[in-house]
């Protein structure tokens, strides 16, 4: 892909904060965090784990449920037997699964002793693929990792027109924008807003969206 849209691409995230405004993304509970004097960070890792498959609307349900009757924390996952944590977990989906990957995960990340994991190393635990490692490392590690997802690579197919596998268009990105982690958190969750409010996986509407105008899907007159 030439310079031309690595261009576009920083006047792209210009446009998107301008509409949506900032998102703030990954959303925390600072207030029951400085209550239970736990980590925020334990919350981040928590919810990558069951967002996957699943939308935030089921993730939140989970994370109320283990709010209320066990932890936010990863210590207290990596104790509690997985029998409660599959019951705590059970609106996010695929409970079992999820269950034990949140305490592969609490295993690993408490076995750094603080430390920031290799991104390598992440992949390596059951049930982290590149998603997940990367929202662990961006909105938990604060480290330069473009975060893509299902949204992302949709917007991407209909905007410039090419279907790349995560990893390329992983590059795409960190090789466009400026090397700035709030950017990155921004971008992320600007184009999730875009893809559930105007690129819709069935119902387009091109219209209002606020990219339309150099939309490669909307040019050739589709939507």
């Amino acid at each position: 892909m030439g310079s031309d849209f690595k261009d576009l691409l920083v006047e792209v995230y210009k446009k998107l904060l301008e509409h949506f405004g900032k998102q703030n993304w990954w959303p925390v509970d600072w207030e029951y965090h400085l209550r239970e004097r736990t980590n925020p960070f334990d919350e981040v890792v928590i919810g990558a784990i069951l967002t996957q498959n699943t939308s935030w609307r089921n993730v939140e349900k989970a994370l109320e449920r283990l709010k209320a009757k066990g932890k936010l924390s990863l210590v207290w996952i990596e104790k509690v037997t997985v029998e409660v944590l599959e019951e705590l977990v059970k609106p996010a989906g695929f409970y079992k699964q999820k269950a034990q990957r949140l305490k592969e995960v609490a295993k690993f990340i408490r076995s750094t002793k603080g430390g920031v994991p290799r991104r390598e190393d992440l992949l390596k635990v059951k049930g982290i693929g590149n998603e997940t490692a990367d929202v662990i490392l961006l909105y938990g590690y604060h480290r330069l990792e473009f975060v893509i997802d299902k949204y992302t690579l949709r917007w991407l197919k209909r905007f410039l027109g090419v279907e790349w596998d995560y990893l390329t268009a992983k590059g795409f990105f960190e090789e466009s924008l400026p090397p700035n982690v709030p950017v990155y958190k921004e971008f992320h969750a600007l184009i999730d807003e875009l893809a559930k409010n105007y690129c819709k996986a069935k119902k387009v509407e091109c219209k209002r969206c606020p990219l339309a105008r150099d939309c490669r899907f909307r040019r050739e007159g589709v939507g």
